[in-house]
Protein backbone atom coordinates (compact mmCIF):
# COMPACT_ATOMS: atom_id res chain seq x y z
CA UNK A 1 0.00 0.00 0.00
CA UNK A 2 1.37 3.49 -0.56
CA UNK A 3 1.84 6.45 1.60
CA UNK A 4 -1.17 8.56 -0.07
CA UNK A 5 -3.61 5.06 0.09
CA UNK A 6 -2.75 4.56 4.11
CA UNK A 7 -3.83 8.03 4.22
CA UNK A 8 -6.79 7.95 2.90
CA UNK A 9 -7.20 4.92 4.93
CA UNK A 10 -6.35 6.47 8.49
CA UNK A 11 -8.89 9.64 7.07
CA UNK A 12 -11.34 7.20 6.62
CA UNK A 13 -11.43 5.81 10.52
CA UNK A 14 -10.94 9.21 11.80
CA UNK A 15 -9.12 7.65 14.97
CA UNK A 16 -11.93 4.77 15.26
CA UNK A 17 -10.32 2.03 17.06
CA UNK A 18 -10.88 -1.08 14.03
CA UNK A 19 -10.88 -4.60 14.93
CA UNK A 20 -10.91 -7.63 12.36
CA UNK A 21 -12.47 -10.42 13.91
CA UNK A 22 -11.42 -13.63 12.20
CA UNK A 23 -12.57 -16.98 13.36
CA UNK A 24 -10.31 -20.04 12.30
CA UNK A 25 -10.83 -23.96 12.60
CA UNK A 26 -7.89 -26.07 10.35
CA UNK A 27 -6.97 -22.94 7.96
CA UNK A 28 -3.43 -23.22 8.64
CA UNK A 29 -2.71 -22.34 4.75
CA UNK A 30 -4.72 -19.52 4.22
CA UNK A 31 -4.92 -17.82 7.64
CA UNK A 32 -1.03 -15.91 6.92
CA UNK A 33 -2.40 -14.56 3.68
CA UNK A 34 -5.58 -13.32 5.28
CA UNK A 35 -3.73 -11.15 8.16
CA UNK A 36 -1.21 -9.88 5.77
CA UNK A 37 -3.92 -9.03 3.21
CA UNK A 38 -5.99 -7.30 6.20
CA UNK A 39 -2.84 -5.80 7.67
CA UNK A 40 -2.54 -4.05 4.21
CA UNK A 41 -5.75 -2.89 3.78
CA UNK A 42 -6.34 -1.28 7.36
CA UNK A 43 -2.41 -0.80 8.62
CA UNK A 44 -4.39 0.91 11.71
CA UNK A 45 -6.56 -2.03 12.72
CA UNK A 46 -6.10 -5.01 15.55
CA UNK A 47 -6.36 -8.34 13.75
CA UNK A 48 -8.17 -10.91 15.98
CA UNK A 49 -7.64 -14.50 15.17
CA UNK A 50 -10.24 -16.99 17.40
CA UNK A 51 -9.16 -20.65 16.95
CA UNK A 52 -11.72 -22.73 17.09
CA UNK A 53 -9.65 -26.33 18.72
CA UNK A 54 -7.74 -26.49 15.38
CA UNK A 55 -5.57 -29.61 14.85
CA UNK A 56 -3.16 -27.70 12.49
CA UNK A 57 -0.95 -24.98 12.45
CA UNK A 58 -3.53 -22.18 12.48
CA UNK A 59 -2.60 -20.31 15.56
CA UNK A 60 0.94 -20.65 15.00
CA UNK A 61 0.74 -19.40 11.90
CA UNK A 62 -1.56 -16.34 12.63
CA UNK A 63 0.40 -15.42 15.35
CA UNK A 64 3.87 -15.64 13.66
CA UNK A 65 1.84 -12.79 11.35
CA UNK A 66 1.21 -10.62 13.74
CA UNK A 67 -2.45 -11.34 14.95
CA UNK A 68 -3.54 -11.68 18.41
CA UNK A 69 -4.83 -15.58 19.03
CA UNK A 70 -7.19 -16.20 21.22
CA UNK A 71 -8.90 -19.53 21.55
CA UNK A 72 -12.53 -20.55 21.81
CA UNK A 73 -12.90 -24.41 23.03
CA UNK A 74 -16.60 -24.71 22.28
CA UNK A 75 -16.67 -26.20 18.53
CA UNK A 76 -18.87 -24.09 16.68
CA UNK A 77 -18.64 -20.73 14.47
CA UNK A 78 -21.35 -19.08 16.55
CA UNK A 79 -19.56 -19.84 19.74
CA UNK A 80 -16.61 -17.70 18.25
CA UNK A 81 -18.43 -14.83 17.28
CA UNK A 82 -20.17 -14.69 20.47
CA UNK A 83 -16.32 -15.09 22.60
CA UNK A 84 -15.06 -12.50 20.19
CA UNK A 85 -18.11 -10.02 20.58
CA UNK A 86 -17.68 -10.42 24.29
CA UNK A 87 -14.24 -10.40 24.49
CA UNK A 88 -12.57 -7.55 22.02
CA UNK A 89 -13.29 -3.74 22.67
CA UNK A 90 -13.58 -1.33 19.74
CA UNK A 91 -15.62 1.28 17.81
CA UNK A 92 -15.48 -0.63 14.19
CA UNK A 93 -15.59 -4.03 13.79
CA UNK A 94 -15.03 -6.24 10.52
CA UNK A 95 -15.66 -10.42 10.93
CA UNK A 96 -14.25 -12.06 7.72
CA UNK A 97 -13.38 -15.75 7.53
CA UNK A 98 -10.03 -17.29 7.78
CA UNK A 99 -10.73 -18.78 4.41
CA UNK A 100 -9.27 -15.92 2.40
CA UNK A 101 -11.95 -16.12 -0.08
CA UNK A 102 -13.20 -12.59 0.82
CA UNK A 103 -11.25 -9.35 -0.74
CA UNK A 104 -9.10 -7.49 1.57
CA UNK A 105 -8.80 -4.33 -0.22
CA UNK A 106 -12.99 -4.09 -0.21
CA UNK A 107 -12.31 -3.19 3.96
CA UNK A 108 -12.05 0.01 3.88
CA UNK A 109 -15.20 1.00 1.64
CA UNK A 110 -16.52 -0.89 3.85
CA UNK A 111 -15.70 0.60 7.19
CA UNK A 112 -16.25 4.09 5.26
CA UNK A 113 -19.78 3.58 4.45
CA UNK A 114 -20.43 2.34 8.16
CA UNK A 115 -18.82 5.59 9.38
CA UNK A 116 -20.20 7.91 6.80
CA UNK A 117 -23.98 6.64 6.63
CA UNK A 118 -23.97 6.08 10.59
CA UNK A 119 -25.15 2.06 9.97
CA UNK A 120 -25.27 -0.71 12.31
CA UNK A 121 -23.88 -3.13 9.88
CA UNK A 122 -22.75 -3.35 6.19
CA UNK A 123 -22.96 -6.49 4.67
CA UNK A 124 -20.52 -7.90 1.99
CA UNK A 125 -22.32 -9.11 -1.37
CA UNK A 126 -20.45 -12.03 -2.98
CA UNK A 127 -19.75 -11.91 -6.67
CA UNK A 128 -17.70 -14.80 -7.82
CA UNK A 129 -14.75 -13.92 -10.18
CA UNK A 130 -14.48 -18.08 -10.36
CA UNK A 131 -16.56 -20.92 -11.09
CA UNK A 132 -15.15 -22.15 -8.71
CA UNK A 133 -15.85 -19.96 -5.56
CA UNK A 134 -18.96 -20.06 -5.52
CA UNK A 135 -20.61 -23.71 -5.30
CA UNK A 136 -23.73 -24.33 -6.83
CA UNK A 137 -25.42 -26.15 -3.56
CA UNK A 138 -24.26 -23.18 -1.68
CA UNK A 139 -25.56 -20.58 -3.86
CA UNK A 140 -29.21 -22.19 -4.32
CA UNK A 141 -29.27 -23.02 -0.61
CA UNK A 142 -28.36 -18.94 -0.01
CA UNK A 143 -30.62 -17.74 -2.66
CA UNK A 144 -33.62 -19.97 -1.02
CA UNK A 145 -32.54 -19.10 2.80
CA UNK A 146 -32.31 -14.87 1.52
CA UNK A 147 -36.03 -15.77 0.10
CA UNK A 148 -37.09 -17.03 2.89
CA UNK A 149 -36.13 -13.72 5.49
CA UNK A 150 -37.29 -11.65 2.55
CA UNK A 151 -40.52 -13.19 2.88
CA UNK A 152 -40.97 -12.63 6.54
CA UNK A 153 -39.09 -9.49 7.76
CA UNK A 154 -38.72 -7.48 4.32
CA UNK A 155 -36.85 -7.77 1.35
CA UNK A 156 -33.43 -5.49 2.49
CA UNK A 157 -30.37 -7.98 2.20
CA UNK A 158 -29.58 -10.20 -0.79
CA UNK A 159 -26.98 -12.19 1.00
CA UNK A 160 -28.00 -12.91 3.62
CA UNK A 161 -25.13 -15.84 4.43
CA UNK A 162 -21.90 -14.06 4.05
CA UNK A 163 -19.40 -14.41 6.20
CA UNK A 164 -17.97 -11.11 5.76
CA UNK A 165 -19.47 -7.70 7.75
CA UNK A 166 -18.57 -4.74 9.18
CA UNK A 167 -20.52 -4.10 12.51
CA UNK A 168 -20.42 -0.58 14.55
CA UNK A 169 -20.18 -1.30 18.51
CA UNK A 170 -23.60 -0.35 18.83
CA UNK A 171 -24.60 -3.34 17.55
CA UNK A 172 -22.10 -5.72 18.54
CA UNK A 173 -22.45 -4.82 22.41
CA UNK A 174 -25.89 -5.41 21.81
CA UNK A 175 -26.25 -8.32 20.20
CA UNK A 176 -28.03 -11.60 21.54
CA UNK A 177 -26.09 -14.37 19.86
CA UNK A 178 -28.07 -17.49 20.08
CA UNK A 179 -26.97 -19.94 17.98
CA UNK A 180 -23.79 -22.41 18.03
CA UNK A 181 -22.69 -22.93 14.36
CA UNK A 182 -22.88 -21.71 10.87
CA UNK A 183 -26.39 -19.99 11.55
CA UNK A 184 -25.04 -17.13 13.06
CA UNK A 185 -24.64 -15.02 9.45
CA UNK A 186 -28.42 -15.69 9.13
CA UNK A 187 -29.02 -14.49 13.08
CA UNK A 188 -27.09 -11.29 12.42
CA UNK A 189 -29.03 -10.34 9.77
CA UNK A 190 -32.41 -10.97 11.43
CA UNK A 191 -31.64 -9.50 14.54
CA UNK A 192 -31.13 -6.24 12.89
CA UNK A 193 -34.07 -6.62 10.78
CA UNK A 194 -36.31 -7.35 13.45
CA UNK A 195 -35.03 -4.20 15.36
CA UNK A 196 -34.56 -2.25 11.72
CA UNK A 197 -31.14 -0.69 12.35
CA UNK A 198 -29.79 1.05 9.67
CA UNK A 199 -28.12 -1.33 7.20
CA UNK A 200 -26.31 -1.51 3.76
CA UNK A 201 -24.90 -3.75 1.03
CA UNK A 202 -21.41 -3.11 -0.62
CA UNK A 203 -20.71 -5.77 -3.13
CA UNK A 204 -17.12 -7.26 -3.02
CA UNK A 205 -15.60 -9.85 -4.80
CA UNK A 206 -15.17 -13.58 -4.10
CA UNK A 207 -12.54 -15.96 -4.53
CA UNK A 208 -12.40 -19.51 -4.45
CA UNK A 209 -10.35 -21.60 -1.81
CA UNK A 210 -6.42 -21.78 -1.82
CA UNK A 211 -5.63 -25.15 -3.54
CA UNK A 212 -5.66 -27.59 -0.37
CA UNK A 213 -8.06 -25.70 1.55
CA UNK A 214 -11.64 -27.33 2.04
CA UNK A 215 -14.37 -25.61 3.15
CA UNK A 216 -16.06 -26.46 6.96
CA UNK A 217 -19.55 -26.15 5.48
CA UNK A 218 -21.86 -28.25 4.95
CA UNK A 219 -24.52 -27.98 2.16
CA UNK A 220 -27.48 -30.02 3.07
CA UNK A 221 -26.94 -30.61 7.07
CA UNK A 222 -25.83 -26.48 7.74
CA UNK A 223 -28.54 -25.38 5.17
CA UNK A 224 -31.42 -27.56 7.15
CA UNK A 225 -30.10 -25.80 10.45
CA UNK A 226 -29.77 -22.65 8.82
CA UNK A 227 -33.62 -23.06 7.79
CA UNK A 228 -34.61 -24.60 10.96
CA UNK A 229 -32.99 -21.13 12.94
CA UNK A 230 -34.78 -19.11 10.50
CA UNK A 231 -38.06 -21.11 11.91
CA UNK A 232 -37.37 -20.46 15.37
CA UNK A 233 -36.61 -16.75 15.07
CA UNK A 234 -40.11 -16.21 12.90
CA UNK A 235 -42.17 -18.28 15.61
CA UNK A 236 -40.28 -16.31 18.44
CA UNK A 237 -40.40 -12.98 16.18
CA UNK A 238 -43.61 -13.07 14.32
CA UNK A 239 -45.86 -14.94 16.84
CA UNK A 240 -48.91 -13.11 15.72
CA UNK A 241 -49.01 -13.95 11.99
CA UNK A 242 -47.70 -18.16 12.58
CA UNK A 243 -50.72 -18.58 15.37
CA UNK A 244 -53.24 -16.96 13.40
CA UNK A 245 -52.23 -18.58 10.33
CA UNK A 246 -52.70 -22.09 12.58
CA UNK A 247 -55.76 -21.19 14.21
CA UNK A 248 -57.48 -19.68 10.63
CA UNK A 249 -56.74 -23.56 9.66
CA UNK A 250 -58.42 -24.93 12.31
CA UNK A 251 -61.05 -22.64 11.90
CA UNK A 252 -61.45 -23.47 8.15
CA UNK A 253 -61.62 -27.20 8.91
CA UNK A 254 -64.20 -27.04 11.59
CA UNK A 255 -66.64 -25.16 9.18
CA UNK A 256 -66.15 -27.19 6.78
CA UNK A 257 -67.19 -30.35 8.68
CA UNK A 258 -69.51 -28.36 10.48
CA UNK A 259 -71.98 -27.71 7.43
CA UNK A 260 -73.20 -30.81 6.59
CA UNK A 261 -74.18 -31.51 10.22
CA UNK A 262 -76.01 -27.62 10.32
CA UNK A 263 -77.84 -28.05 6.89
CA UNK A 264 -78.79 -31.70 8.01
CA UNK A 265 -80.19 -30.07 11.33
CA UNK A 266 -82.19 -27.62 9.24
CA UNK A 267 -83.77 -29.90 7.40
CA UNK A 268 -84.41 -32.96 9.66
CA UNK A 269 -83.82 -31.18 13.38
CA UNK A 270 -81.44 -33.82 14.16
CA UNK A 271 -77.49 -34.13 14.37
CA UNK A 272 -76.97 -37.66 13.05
CA UNK A 273 -73.19 -37.70 13.19
CA UNK A 274 -72.51 -36.37 16.82
CA UNK A 275 -69.25 -37.37 16.79
CA UNK A 276 -68.23 -35.20 13.87
CA UNK A 277 -69.46 -32.21 15.67
CA UNK A 278 -67.90 -32.56 18.69
CA UNK A 279 -64.61 -32.71 16.45
CA UNK A 280 -65.78 -29.31 14.38
CA UNK A 281 -66.19 -27.85 18.21
CA UNK A 282 -62.90 -28.82 19.42
CA UNK A 283 -60.98 -27.63 16.23
CA UNK A 284 -63.03 -24.60 16.63
CA UNK A 285 -62.18 -23.86 20.19
CA UNK A 286 -58.61 -24.76 18.88
CA UNK A 287 -58.50 -22.23 16.07
CA UNK A 288 -59.79 -19.86 18.83
CA UNK A 289 -56.87 -20.79 21.49
CA UNK A 290 -54.24 -20.48 18.69
CA UNK A 291 -55.63 -16.75 17.74
CA UNK A 292 -55.51 -16.09 21.41
CA UNK A 293 -51.99 -17.79 22.00
CA UNK A 294 -50.77 -15.02 19.59
CA UNK A 295 -52.20 -11.87 20.75
CA UNK A 296 -50.62 -12.84 24.08
CA UNK A 297 -47.18 -13.83 22.40
CA UNK A 298 -47.03 -10.51 20.33
CA UNK A 299 -47.62 -8.40 23.37
CA UNK A 300 -44.85 -10.59 25.09
CA UNK A 301 -42.45 -10.33 21.72
CA UNK A 302 -42.80 -6.25 21.28
CA UNK A 303 -41.74 -5.95 24.92
CA UNK A 304 -38.54 -8.00 24.48
CA UNK A 305 -38.41 -6.25 20.97
CA UNK A 306 -38.35 -2.73 22.48
CA UNK A 307 -35.17 -3.89 25.30
CA UNK A 308 -33.12 -5.18 22.54
CA UNK A 309 -33.61 -1.51 21.04
CA UNK A 310 -32.68 -0.08 24.13
CA UNK A 311 -30.19 -2.18 24.98
CA UNK A 312 -28.46 -1.34 21.15
CA UNK A 313 -28.94 2.98 21.59
CA UNK A 314 -27.45 2.30 25.03
CA UNK A 315 -24.49 2.01 23.17
CA UNK A 316 -22.83 5.42 21.81
CA UNK A 317 -22.71 5.68 17.69
CA UNK A 318 -19.16 5.50 16.91
CA UNK A 319 -18.74 9.09 15.52
CA UNK A 320 -20.02 9.65 19.07
CA UNK A 321 -17.61 7.91 20.91
CA UNK A 322 -14.27 9.93 19.03
CA UNK A 323 -16.00 13.13 19.98
CA UNK A 324 -15.47 12.50 23.39
CA UNK A 325 -12.26 11.21 24.01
Amino acid sequence: MSESQAAAVADIAGGQRIAILVPCYNEEISVGKVVADFRAALPSATIYVYDNNSTDRTAEIAAAAGAVVCHEPRQGKGYVVRRMFTDVEADVYVLVDGDATYDAPSAPAMVARLLRDRLAMVVAVRVDNEVAAYRRGHRMGNLLLTGSVAHIFGDTFTDILSGYRVFSRRFVKSFPALSGGFEIEAELTIHALELELPVGEERTPYYSRLEGSASKLLTWSDGLRILSSILRVYRAERPLALFTSIGLCFCIVSIGLSIPIFITYALEGVVPRLPTAVLATGLMLLGFLSIACGLILDTVTRGRRELKLLAYLAQRAPTEERRQR
